[in-house]
Parts: structure tokens; C-alpha cells; sequence
């Protein structure tokens, strides 16, 4: 099961429906300026049109994609404002937001235990650290076979295949889980991650849960495996295995282009990394407990049976404070979170990131968390 963190408050509901279908926008929101294409995010704060500035986050690779529209669309309706976002990692994102470098941060795995107090210090007390899930989507295992459209993989071969047990496309173990295809001979050459990496750790999660006999390394954010071709970043992981015939890696679904996405064998069945299939897992998983009053986090049943699940998924954070020494970086920081989880901004990071947007639930439990973010 995964270490990921979900606070226990009134949770029940909100789990069994953190993927619902987007819901309209809020029906207090204020209309639109005059010449701006996005109303819901010109009114994601008050007062929106006088917000201006810099903003600074930095973090998670696998949010890419989604920031990128997030930045558009707020930007868009508030031209005063520039925010950048740099997908150092999820490893260098807390760091880098501990330290104070950066305003908020992006991270596939929650604030550590080792972490959790520099965060809290940073934030001027454990109540002010923010911790809400705004981005969840499948790591798909991506490969580039040629031949090969639809491949399948069983939880230990695809276990043994990353701790480079399985080192031949033609082996037995994959040939039973694919028996209508053509497998080549050619040797496999597993691309992951360099960087400290969320991504790496939910993907480890996975296998340490379904195949604890053969993936028996303590998970973490870093690579165990020796010999494999290592990459920085989800971009660099998918460069790498569309640079290498008979490569295999992993990365977050929205990034994987053209590659091949394996399915993965849950319970009876082979299932794809669809948005929909990931969304099921949150439906299977046990809440937990954790300090702070804005600290939403949960754990993920990655050994679940049931039809129709996809189990290798991330939820993605975001970290912020709800204190700013600068007044006008609060102002800056609630609106931008504001915007991230409105219906609005959930399906821009659909649309741009083939992300499952959060549903009214979740959003009606993490919004006081946004709330409390000081703008004065």
C-alpha cells in the first residue's frame, strides 16, 4: 500500500468520488472582465484584476503539463501577473520550498516524515503548512517495440523486467501474458529515473505491493536498480525510450506521446492507464490520519483486484502556506491555488494533461484550506 496521506475528516465520501465528472462552475462566481476569455479564472480571488506580480513554484515533472495551463489560464486573466514553474522533481521541489525558494511546490509523494518539520517552520506552525491534492493521473509503463501495439504484463513479470531479471522481450514470462503476439529476441534496456522522484516512488509502491517476493528494495524516491539507462525528469525518461528500440521505462501518462502504454494485469483482467481506470483505486483505498488542519493526504490500495482498476497511479500535491511574509505573494498564492482546483482549472489540467479532474467532494474539503491563505 502506498504512503500517500488523505486527512480522515468527513473523507469517506469525498475518496469514493475524487474522480467525479467535473461540475459546472461555482454558482457565485463573479462574471468575467471585459476582454478576458476566462472568467472562472479571472474570479478565482476577489478582486482578481488587481492582483500583479511574480510567483515562483517549482517541483513535480509529472505536473508539467498541467501547470502549463494552469499559468495560462491565470495569466490570461490576470496580465499583471507572471508564474513560473520549474519541474525540478518532486525531490527538489520540497527542497526547494522548505528552504523558502520558492512560493509553492509540486510534489507526487507527501512532505516526509524527515521533512514534515522544516516544512511546518517554514510555514510558521504545523496549522499553516498546505497540503491538497490537485493533479492525479497514471504512470504508464511506456515502451517502444516495434510490432508490439498492445502489450501485457502480469504484476511479477513486470516486476522482474525493472530489476532486470527479465532481460529479453522473447522471454517466457512475457510470451505467457502475450500469447497472440510477436515478441523479438532483442535484449530490454529499462530507462528510469535519475532525480529523487514521486513518480519513481509510486511506481515502486506499486511493485512492492504486488510482487513484494521479487521487488524487495525499501521504496523510496530514488532508483534501486543498478545497470539501466537513467534519465532527469519524466521528459528525459520518455526521450530516452523514444530513442531506444526494445527500451521500457515509466513516467506519467500525459507525457507519453506515441509510445506504447502497457496494460497491467488486475485480478482477472489486463487494464490500460486510462484516467477513468486510475480513478477507480482512490474508490479502493483506506484513509489515514496526519498533522496539520490543511493536510489532505491519503493511502493507495496498489494490490486492489478489482475489475476495471488501473493500480500505478500518482496523486499529486500542491504545498503551500497560509502565511506569507509579503502580502502580495499571499494574494498571488491564493489566487493561483484558487484557480488550480476550481472546476475550471481541474479540467484545463484535463484537457492539457489527460489528468482525472477532482470532484465537487474533494474540492468542498480542501477548499477552506485555500481559503486560509492570507491575502492582507
Amino acid at each position: 500500500m502506498g504512503t500517500t496521506r488523505f486527512k480522515p475528516v468527513a473523507m469517506a465520501a469525498a475518496v469514493a468520488l475524487a474522480f467525479g465528472a467535473t461540475a459546472c462552475g461555482a454558482a457565485n462566481e463573479e462574471p468575467a472582465q471585459s476582454g478576458s476569455n476566462n472568467a472562472n479564472a479571472a474570479a478565482a480571488t476577489p478582486a482578481a484584476a488587481e492582483l500583479s506580480g511574480n510567483l515562483a513554484g517549482a517541483g513535480a515533472s509529472s505536473q508539467e503539463a498541467a501547470q502549463q495551463a494552469w499559468i495560462a489560464g491565470f495569466q490570461e486573466a490576470n496580465p499583471d501577473t507572471t508564474i513560473s514553474y520549474d519541474a525540478v522533481g518532486s525531490g527538489g521541489g520540497r527542497e526547494q520550498f522548505i528552504a523558502g525558494g520558492v512560493a509553492f511546490a509540486g510534489t507526487d509523494s507527501h512532505v516526509k516524515d524527515e521533512e514534515l518539520t522544516g516544512a511546518q517552520e517554514r510555514c510558521g506552525g504545523p496549522d499553516n503548512l498546505i497540503e491538497i491534492p490537485a493533479y492525479i493521473s497514471p504512470i504508464a509503463v511506456i515502451y517502444n517495440l516495434d510490432g508490439v501495439e498492445n502489450l501485457q504484463l502480469s504484476p511479477e513479470t513486470l516486476a522482474k523486467i525493472f530489476k532486470q531479471e527479465i532481460k529479453t522481450w522473447d522471454d517466457a514470462a512475457i510470451k505467457a501474458d502475450n500469447p497472440d503476439a510477436t515478441l523479438p529476441s532483442e535484449r530490454i534496456t529499462v530507462v528510469n529515473r535519475s532525480d529523487e522522484s514521486g513518480t519513481t516512488e509510486n511506481f515502486q509502491e506499486y511493485l512492492a505491493a504486488v510482487a513484494p517476493d521479487v521487488w524487495d528494495f525499501e521504496v523510496s524516491g530514488d532508483w534501486p536498480v543498478k545497470g539501466g539507462e537513467a534519465a532527469q525528469g519524466t521528459s528525459g525518461v520518455v526521450d530516452a525510450v523514444k530513442a531506444g528500440k526494445g527500451a521500457i521505462g515509466y513516467a506519467d501518462a500525459s507525457q507519453a506521446g506515441e509510445l506504447g502504454k502497457a496494460s497491467v494485469k488486475v485480478g482477472e483482467e489486463f487494464v490500460a492507464p486510462t484516467p477513468e481506470a486510475a480513478a477507480k483505486i482512490v474508490e479502493a483505498s483506506e484513509e489515514t490520519d496526519d498533522p496539520g488542519a490543511h493536510v489532505f493526504t491519503y493511502d493507495l490500495k496498489r494490490d486492489t483486484t478489482e475489475a476495471g482498476t488501473y493500480p500505478i497511479v500518482l496523486v499529486s500535491y500542491l504545498l503551500a502556506c497560509t502565511k506569507y511574509d509579503d502580502a502580495a505573494q499571499g494574494a498571488l498564492v491564493k489566487g493561483y491555488v484558487n484557480y488550480i482546483v476550481s472546476a475550471e482549472g481541474q479540467q484545463a489540467a484535463a484537457t492539457n494533461a489527460g489528468s482525472a479532474p477532482i470532484s465537487e467532494a474533494v474540492r468542498a474539503k480542501v477548499q477552506p484550506a485555500v481559503d486560509a491563505i492570507a491575502a492582507n
